[in-house]
């Protein structure tokens, strides 16, 4: 994959994720907060972008969406647990619940 193949996939993907959390948001902001881990401040932001703005801040070289989790257990949970699957996933969402918003600096 050539450098100019990653960008372009950086922005689709920024793309479809800034839309997605734009949509859920304005479907359901509560419940977009907690399932996309971001705070109320960010979820009023990205409810008020245009669609300019959400190209350009799509068409950055940094990827927008990242891991809620840097516990090897929480993904260990969500794709290797046999046992019980909805169990597992719930007992992952429980675990990420209590994990703190991420803060932009």
């Amino acid at each position: 994959m050539t450098q100019n193949d990653m960008m372009a996939e950086i922005r689709d993907a920024n793309l479809s994720y800034l839309m997605l959390a734009q949509q859920m948001i304005r479907a359901d902001k509560a419940s977009a907060i907690f399932r996309l881990g971001i705070s109320k401040e960010i979820a009023d932001l990205i409810e008020g972008l245009n669609n300019s703005q959400i190209l350009k801040l799509a068409g950055s070289n940094m990827m927008l969406a990242r891991f809620r989790f840097d516990d090897s257990a929480i993904l260990c949970m969500l794709t290797n647990y046999n046992k019980e699957r909805s169990l597992a996933h719930s007992h992952a969402a429980i675990l990420m619940a209590a994990q703190p918003v991420e803060e932009i600096q």
